[in-house]
């Protein structure tokens, strides 16, 4: 799968919904109540990070639950990458990019969101093929003003920014012409996972669904 089909696959998944919950699961038991919660509000595309030694788990759990499609985030390595895939994953998030990686998400034919901050690194990968690209940190590097100030000198890649963005602030990001999706964890607090209040997040994750864009 080249980086060009890759992004055409990221742009399908980013289209399906307005934001792509990014979670974090530290208790297994969670995984399944919480991919049901998200899908039935509306948020069927979700991003599990591989931050916690449940992650992987969690993603074979969750590819389980009816419509939903599962994701790697925080994907750093080709070991990663493989693992994710094997777990049930469709799709890499990675914060930033490196030749391994790219080589990686080539082999194991597995669509890479690759992450950019700067004109550079964005030109970088869109010379690998990469129109579909992740913006991280968003709110810390600038947020929708500075996203909205790299879309003029390049128009031709689609953004999904992530990190830091709230609720409040989606707006800001997918009224731009050159966002398709954002990310974000709003829509599944750690309090309510611990609560086990799982209708409270189908009921974020159906306010998300509803953004404008």
């Amino acid at each position: 799968m080249t980086p060009t089909e890759q992004s055409q696959h990221a742009l399908a998944l980013c289209q399906m919904a307005p934001v792509i919950p990014v979670l974090v699961i530290e208790d297994i038991t969670h995984a399944v109540p919480l991919a049901e919660a998200l899908v039935a509000g509306g948020l069927p595309v979700l991003e599990v990070t591989l931050r916690t030694e449940a992650a992987l788990a969690a993603i074979k759990a969750m590819s389980a639950v009816p419509g939903a499609v599962l994701g790697a985030g925080t994907v750093l390595t080709p070991t990663q990458m493989a693992e994710a895939k094997d777990a049930g994953a469709r799709f890499a998030v990675a914060p930033g990019a490196t030749p391994a990686l790219i080589d990686a998400a080539r082999v194991h034919e597995m669509p890479l969101l690759p992450g950019a901050q700067t004109c550079s690194e964005v030109m970088v990968l869109l010379e690998q093929g990469y129109t579909v690209q992740k913006f991280f940190p968003a709110e810390a590097i600038g947020g929708a003003g500075a996203l909205k100030s790299i879309g003029g000198p390049l128009p031709q890649v689609t953004f999904c920014p992530t990190g830091g963005i709230s609720m409040d602030r989606a707006p800001d990001y997918l009224r731009l012409s050159n966002v398709a999706c954002v990310g974000g964890s709003w829509v599944a607090p750690k309090d309510a996972m611990v609560n086990g209040d799982w209708q409270s997040i189908a009921a974020l994750a159906q306010s998300a669904s509803q953004l404008p864009r």
